[in-house]
């Protein structure tokens, strides 16, 4: 359906000469660990904070609600501010951060970006590893939100500038599939520490994310520069050479003009962040606040980081909670691997519908179970094992729609829209609207179970089939679409076009008057 879906019939796709080898693979595949820091934490907050030895320290309140109070209502158990800001805090420090990493993102590389990210989450880590106090524990979670606010900023940008546009989808979705890998580790670990005699395990789980950081802060220091980054900083001739190594060929001059020709037209603007509310940048700003808003709002990362909570307090053991969530992370890393296969292959718009009709029918059914078990009052005797093997695999079918469709390409979509002049500013509004509604999300999340109960399932549903009619209508298909050309999506697209035209946009007019050369924003 090309009036809904993007590019009309007569328009015709820009190729560069190109192949994917063995170097970007590898520094691909390095830069794309980034997102073990993200993850782990995600994994790691849910399963120490059911924890009994960790809430007796730091929690009391919630240890006393959870275990020796009457009360028998599961949906109320958990419900503390303190305990929703220990999670959520880490939320308010990315966005922040965010804000600041554009900058540094722009002016000094995508590596030291990183950089930065991977030293500040060990620095919270460590912290967190030997807290004593709440105080403690919020700080390090601070610290460990600025190290996530560079690397996300910095990391999906830099994994569509080294790709090849045939396999962009792909390994940037190397990002969101070290995310599930973290998720998956600090899973399992939460459930071997917890088994640990004396209570002291989940200063392992906390202090282990220095691991990923590690892994990160070395990773940026040996990675190469992405070319587009060292012509935005005026480097010609080792961008060129290095464009030569990252694409495997000799002839690179019309993709290495193009990104000259969009990082000349970049500097012409002196605020980034005004010019996001150009109309010409219309659609662009659209997807960086609606993208990654509706992608909180699928209700993932309460399934993710309060896994163990939820599965306790729809009665599993603590040993089985965590078990469960390791059973959703293996599942959660599985269907990342498809979109990784399908992305190139189906497109962005066929994932982003399929995955949202799959979690729309899931939460459904999610939602009439525990209806029928919890009711309103939340209280309910000796739980059948069938029901909660039904619960648990609705959760995981659930959780696969999610992994292959908003998880990847809520991070993949928003870094290949963006032209040059106004990526580092997108990409950290991107970031930074994912950050406030995880952290109003994360902050909400126990206060909304306790007073909407299982119709906490209905508002998240109801956000999902808003989401998946949004994508249908007024998302443009960007598959194999180079990065320089993606102003055509716009240009073509039944509803974007009256924002977007020829005449605004100086690649177009570059384009149909020189017939080669796009000034179309490049992959940077």
């Amino acid at each position: 359906m090309p009036a809904v879906g993007g590019m009309l019939p007569g328009d015709e796709k820009k190729e560069y000469p190109g192949n994917l080898t063995p170097f970007v693979m590898v520094t691909c595949i390095v830069a794309a660990m980034g997102g073990l820091i993200f993850g782990y934490d995600i994994g790691i907050s849910g399963g120490v904070t059911s924890m009994d030895s960790f809430l007796e320290e730091f929690f009391p309140k919630v240890y006393r609600k959870k275990n020796l109070m009457a009360t028998k209502n599961q949906y109320c158990k958990y419900d503390s501010p303190t305990l929703t800001m220990f999670t959520s805090s880490l939320y308010l420090a990315a966005l922040l951060a965010s804000i600041v990493a554009s900058t540094v993102t722009r002016k000094f590389g995508r590596r030291l970006s990183m950089l930065f990210g991977g030293v500040l989450f060990c620095s919270g880590a460590i912290i967190n590893g030997f807290a004593k106090a709440v105080w403690m524990l919020i700080l390090g979670r601070v610290l460990l939100g600025f190290g996530i606010g560079f690397t996300n900023q910095s990391v999906p940008l830099y994994l569509s500038e080294m790709a090849p546009y045939r396999f962009r989808g792909a390994l940037n979705i190397g990002f969101q599939l070290s995310i599930t890998v973290g998720i998956l580790i600090a899973n399992v670990l939460n459930y071997f520490f917890a088994k640990i005699k004396g209570g002291w395990g989940w200063r392992l789980s906390l202090g282990g994310a220095m691991v990923p950081a590690l892994i990160i802060t070395i990773g940026s220091l040996v990675l190469p520069d992405t070319p587009n980054s060292m012509i935005e900083r005026g480097q010609h001739e080792e961008a060129k050479k290095k464009l030569q190594r990252v694409r495997g060929v000799e002839d690179v001059e019309e993709e290495f003009q193009d990104l000259v020709a969009a990082s000349q037209a970049s500097k012409t603007v002196e605020h980034p962040w005004t010019n996001l509310l150009q109309r010409k940048y219309r659609p662009h700003l659209t997807m960086a606040i609606l993208i990654p808003f509706f992608q909180q709002l699928t209700g993932i990362n309460v399934i993710m980081f309060y896994a163990p909570v939820l599965f306790n307090t729809i009665g599993f053991k603590t040993n089985a909670s965590l078990m469960s969530a390791v059973i959703t992370g293996s599942v959660n890393v599985a269907a990342t691997i498809v979109s990784i296969y399908g992305v190139d292959k189906w497109g962005r718009r066929f994932l982003f519908l399929e995955g949202g009709i799959q979690m729309l029918i899931c939460q459904a059914v999610v939602t009439a179970a525990i209806a029928a078990k919890f009711g309103v009052s939340g209280i309910a005797e000796d739980l059948p094992q069938w029901y909660a093997i039904v619960v648990v695999l609705f959760i995981c079918i659930y959780v696969a729609g999610f992994a292959w469709s908003w998880g990847p390409l809520g991070w993949l979509v928003p870094s290949e829209i963006f032209p040059l002049e106004i990526r580092s500013a997108a990409q950290s509004m991107n970031v930074s609207v994912n950050m406030i509604f995880t952290f109003a999300v994360a902050q909400v999340f126990l206060m909304m179970l306790c007073h909407l109960k299982f119709g906490l399932f209905i508002f998240f549903a109801f956000f999902v089939c808003i989401m998946t009619v949004f994508v249908y209508f007024f998302l443009p298909e960007t598959k194999g679409i180079p990065i320089e050309e993606m102003g055509k999506v716009w240009k073509t697209h039944w509803y974007w076009s009256r924002f977007v035209t020829d005449s605004e946009y100086h690649i177009g007019a570059l384009e149909m008057g020189k017939g080669g050369q796009t000034d179309r924003k490049g992959i940077n």
